[in-house]
């Protein structure tokens, strides 16, 4: 069923001016900004056919990674293999071939028994690894709501930023992982907190590759890159040894959460409630 236009009832106006400001090289966010259209959904439509300026579109600089990353996988390397032969997170590796059948190992050319063997051993110790990571995530299963209210809540006590004596509350959240990065963004929806109160950007060292951080984590939401505010760049100190380097270092997103001082109270709330239940000598506070 078509959603109601509300607002929006001179469609085919608003159509007319979105598309003109996208083909004068407008982003989704400018165009929202300058129409009012604050749906998603609606905006969508407003600029439906319409490919977006060039200016907003993200390197694809992943994508020899992936092919090379296949294969390696047609090749009979393992998972671990490709993640030390491309420099790039396991996981990833298991995105991009997942859908490839599990390749026989090619056989040894080394005559040597003990060789065999103890190639043998490490070829069953890396199956043995990946079929307990799948098998733990296979035990997870479906999630409910409250199951993910309580580990974002746990999440966010963990990883966000915590109010300081004086300062104003705030619920901003900061990481590197895109997968926890993902959790609360999805523990957001859940608290019924609305896309249009969200702002994003990142946050890395003045020394690393910007542009592709940039693209990477807009890639990640589903965004233009022109929709994150202003990166904040880190200060490079040649005396340090920095480990968080090379093609796989992205920096981190920060997602700030407009007019949220009453949910930073409600989220601390809920920590302790939870750290009540886990310490009550009564087991009924903890099923």
């Amino acid at each position: 069923m078509t959603p109601s236009l509300g607002k929006y009832a001179d469609f085919e106006g608003l159509r007319e001016r979105a598309v003109a400001l996208r083909r004068a090289g407008y982003s989704l966010r400018q165009i929202r900004d300058e129409l009012q259209v604050h749906n998603k959904e609606t905006l969508q439509r407003l600029v439906e056919g319409e490919p977006p300026p060039e200016w907003t579109k993200r390197p694809r600089a992943k994508d020899d990674l992936r092919e090379k990353a296949r294969e390696l996988r047609q090749q009979g390397w393992t998972y671990n293999q490709i993640q030390a032969e491309l420099g790039c997170s396991k996981s990833s590796v298991s995105l991009w071939v997942r859908d490839l059948p599990s390749p026989e190992r090619p056989r040894s050319t080394d005559t040597s028994a003990a060789r065999r063997g103890a190639q043998r051993a490490v070829e069953n110790r890396t199956v043995a690894q990946e079929a307990l990571t799948a098998q733990a995530c296979a035990e997870i299963g479906p999630m409910t709501s409250r199951e993910l209210f309580l580990v974002g809540v746990g999440l966010y006590w963990s990883e966000g930023a915590k109010a300081k004596p004086g300062s104003n509350r705030r619920v901003i959240f900061v990481n590197s992982d895109p997968d926890m990065v993902q959790v609360f963004l999805s523990w957001l929806d859940l608290l019924g907190v609305e896309p249009e109160r969200r702002r994003f950007s990142v946050a890395i060292h003045e020394s690393a590759d910007v542009p592709e951080a940039e693209a990477y984590w807009a890639q990640r939401l589903g965004i233009d890159v022109g929709d994150l505010l202003k990166t904040s760049l880190k200060k490079h100190n040649p005396k340090t040894n920095r480990t968080n380097t090379g093609d796989t270092y992205h920096g981190c997103l920060r997602v700030a959460v407009l007019k949220s001082a009453d949910l930073h109270r409600r989220v601390e709330g809920w920590w302790y409630g939870i750290v009540g239940a886990a310490l009550a000598t009564d087991p009924k506070n903890r099923t």
